[in-house]
């Protein structure tokens, strides 16, 4: 069966409940997880204007705080059931490439994630990360629900 499964999260209260899932499913099976956490980059919506050296440090730091506690939180609930986990934190403006490239370059064999179930223009105009992982991945998904 599963032996290595990628948790990503975006630190919502939906992604969080499907990684404490993941972490369970994980340790019924005698699985393994990886965390991971994708974080955009700061993007300027002026013409021709650079965003300022210090408010891209600023940004970087604070992404780091953020995706510190989301791992942290996956690692903690890892360690408490007795199952090994590790953590990813990267930056890019398209996740879904982030969690499939990662999936395949750490031998998992499985992606758990969450869906918010954003439906019709909702969905259009937003994007689901899920959706794009669904189609794109060679890695079997599993898509948590949350009611």
């Amino acid at each position: 069966m599963f032996k290595h499964i990628l948790l990503p999260t975006d630190g919502s209260d939906l992604s969080v409940a499907a990684t404490k899932q993941g972490v369970r499913f994980a340790r019924a099976i005698g699985a393994k997880v990886t965390g991971l956490s994708v974080m955009p980059f700061q993007h300027t919506l002026l013409y021709e204007m650079e965003i300022p050296t210090k408010a891209q440090e600023q940004d970087a730091k604070r992404c780091k705080e953020l995706s510190s506690r989301y791992l942290a939180a996956i690692e903690k609930t890892a360690e408490e059931a007795g199952v090994a986990c590790d953590a990813v934190y990267e930056r890019n403006d398209f996740p879904y490439e982030v969690i499939i490239r990662v999936a395949e370059q750490r031998g998992c064999d499985l992606i758990m994630m969450a869906s918010h179930g954003r439906r019709g223009v909702q969905a259009l105009l937003i994007g689901s990360e899920t959706q794009k992982v669904l189609t794109h991945s060679k890695v079997p998904v599993l898509v948590f629900r949350g009611t």
